[in-house]
């Protein structure tokens, strides 16, 4: 399963007001592990930059002055993403700004969506937490994800982020720290920490407990089996 995570940088909030695209960035997902394949281009606007949305990414029209248009790029990013599931946060706005892009390249470029479908993670963020910031800064403290480096916007290390948070949201690779017996028995989840594997990887080598592992493991069973609940795990050995 190939699976692209999409973000990108703008001049202003809608297209419908010939705003366009200045910064594209993409990171490869397959069978939900992170690959070092990735999309990243700038792009030149031919138009001037709104100053909220210069605050935001700190991308300005000098350094955007040698960069290629996007329709000198479509045909390269097309051939990365098609036949690929878009992961986009908040993907209405980025999709709309995508789709205003191939529209002035040309009618016969279609929509994003005849290339490759969309699943937007604030939607599904929205689903599961409710009511609840699910921005992706909110989401990457809720999921203890590290964006320390995200003082300003940036499309590739949003994308990065991106991963993450998606992998987080779909129950994908953490770490689950079993010294945690006093938020297991009062009902508290511990937080989980996202562990990222590279394709390039070989699979996990299996180890087995040893005996002073299995008696640590016994002894935390008991603990478990003092809260009211007990433990579930011996309950369903009692079946």
């Amino acid at each position: 399963m190939r699976q692209i995570v999409l973000d990108t940088e703008t001049t202003g909030l809608d297209p419908a007001q010939g705003h366009r695209i200045i910064e594209i960035g993409c990171v490869e997902m397959i069978n939900r592990r992170v690959t070092d394949n990735r999309y990243h281009q700038y792009l030149q606007p031919d138009r001037e930059i709104d100053e909220g949305a210069l605050e935001v990414h700190g991308i300005t029209p000098e350094f955007l002055a040698d960069k290629p248009r996007f329709g000198d790029v479509v045909e390269d990013f097309l051939g990365y993403v098609k036949g690929a599931e878009l992961i986009i946060h908040n993907a209405p706005f980025d999709v709309g700004f995508i789709n205003h892009e191939l529209s002035l390249v040309g009618k016969d470029k279609g929509k994003i969506e005849d290339y490759c479908p969309v699943i937007d993670t604030l939607k599904m963020a929205r689903g599961l937490h409710p009511s609840q910031n699910n921005s992706l800064d909110g989401l990457c403290r809720r999921y203890e994800i590290d964006n320390s480096q995200r003082t300003l916007h940036g499309a590739l290390l949003d994308a990065e982020i991106l991963s993450d948070v998606f992998l987080a949201l779909t129950g994908g690779q953490t770490t689950l720290p079993l010294d945690g017996v006093e938020s297991a028995i009062s009902g508290r989840a511990p937080a989980s920490t996202i562990r990222r594997l590279d394709a390039a990887q070989s699979p996990a080598r299996v180890i087995h407990a040893n005996a002073e592992e299995l008696a640590a493991h016994a002894t935390w069973l008991d603990q478990l089996d003092q809260a009211e609940a007990g433990c579930l795990w011996r309950k369903l050995d009692d079946h």
